[in-house]
């Protein structure tokens, strides 16, 4: 784990990065262009590779080397941003939307290799510590890159904001390359790169026809979770103006610091309680949290004075980091070969989930109240997780039992080259 701590931190660094751009490149466009059209499009284009991404993904990493195109991903990025930084002002607007083409592709690509990776790299024993600690890192450095965008661009410009997200692209890079981890099973066949795509193929197929209502559920839940995860980002600046006016920004601070604190906690105690009884939570604990997250949203919305809707944030922030740990290292207990390309339909419907809710629940937001919206997206995949709860009841399946928590995946792996 010494190594996968560097890697945490290396991702988290370039996790700040891309929510700086998320930020400062959004505002960009609108100031480049002088078109909320221009701006719109350039999100609809990232977006969408986001999602088509997915399914190329899922394909590159099951087989060509993961570290390799977790590195190249990064250096893509970085090249991509410099190239916009260092572009004359007349040729900058045409570059945007092919930016927009690589960080979605990039980013989405460098997610999948690595959540397919953690069980090679960490030991399949230890990865939903692993993934607490990737859950982490990524909400800290979405706090810290939300918090500081603003600051950045308006006491730097859009220059520097440029150079320092090429910047952590390039950390990452570096640690990555220089990390001895391995990212593949030893007795992967096409550990070499000279793929056999059509046997994995086969072989998902045949995890999914043999798991359908099980991990089919489960990736469709996440797209639903998409759908909610839309309607309350969307919905968070409309109503936290409604409740202070001269100061919209103040409840979206505590809103996210706090669903922050709450995904941490929540990745400390699974942590702690996964090492204590060496188990696994499974489908039944991941469709429960769902629910309590989806709820969670709901309240925040529901006027309420300011200490409840905070423990709400708080709630829903534990909720949310700890379906996504026990979603994660449920994929991951699928052999090596058919994980890549799990993890790349998981990616494509969790993205076209929030790509379509943002699109949807801004419509809906212009004659229906916040609390509505929320309410409709979340309450749908709260009928979902339920739907699915009781799919596992009928099928007399055990929350905890080894049928669920501890596969044939989840043995201990050989551990020569981990950190």
């Amino acid at each position: 784990m010494r190594y996968f701590r560097l890697l945490v931190l290396g991702n988290g660094i370039s996790a700040y990065g891309s929510y700086l751009n998320m930020v400062a490149l959004n505002v960009f466009v609108y100031d480049a262009t002088g078109s909320a059209l221009a701006a719109g499009l350039f999100m609809a284009v990232r977006l969408g590779t986001n999602v088509l991404s997915g399914w190329v993904s899922g394909r590159l990493v099951s087989v060509y080397d993961r570290k390799r195109l977790m590195v190249g991903a990064d250096l893509c990025q970085a090249a991509a941003l410099l190239t916009l930084l260092l572009a004359p002002d007349g040729v900058r607007p045409g570059l945007l939307y092919v930016l927009a083409v690589v960080m979605g592709g990039c980013s989405t690509l460098s997610q999948v290799a690595l959540r397919s990776s953690i069980p090679e790299i960490v030991g399949a024993e230890h990865r939903v510590r692993a993934n607490g600690l990737l859950v982490t890192g990524r909400s800290l450095a979405m706090i810290a890159g939300f918090a500081s965008a603003g600051v950045v661009v308006a006491e730097l410009g859009y220059s520097a904001a440029f150079a320092l997200d090429a910047a952590t692209f390039l950390v990452s890079a570096t640690v990555l390359f220089l990390l001895p981890v391995r990212t593949r099973a030893a007795e992967d066949p096409t550990a070499d790169g000279s793929a056999k795509a059509p046997g994995a193929a086969r072989g998902t197929v045949r995890v999914l026809l043999a798991t359908a209502p099980l991990l089919l559920a489960m990736i469709a839940v996440r797209a639903v979770d998409g759908l909610g995860s839309s309607s309350h980002n969307v919905a968070l600046p409309l109503y936290s103006s409604s409740l202070d006016p001269d100061h919209p920004a103040t409840f979206i601070s505590q809103f996210w610091a706090t669903w922050a604190i709450g995904n941490i906690v929540a990745q400390q105690v699974i942590a702690r309680v996964t090492a204590k009884t060496g188990r696994t939570p499974g489908e039944r604990a991941f469709a429960l949290g769902a629910c309590v997250m989806s709820a969670g949203f709901i309240v925040v919305f529901c006027g309420l004075p300011t200490l409840p809707a905070v423990i709400a944030a708080l709630v829903a922030g534990a909720a949310d980091g700890f379906t996504e740990t026990v979603y994660v290292s449920r994929l991951q207990a699928a052999p090596d070969d058919q994980r890549g390309r799990l993890f790349g339909l998981s990616a494509s419907a969790e993205n076209t989930g929030f790509g379509l809710g943002m699109l949807v629940s801004g419509a809906l937001l212009e004659r229906f109240s916040p609390l509505q919206v929320v309410a409709a997206f979340h309450g749908l995949a709260i009928a979902l997780c339920t739907a699915l709860l009781l799919l596992l009841v009928v099928k007399g399946r055990r929350g905890p039992g080894p049928a669920l928590e501890e596969p044939a995946a989840d043995r201990p792996a050989v551990t020569e080259g981990r950190g």
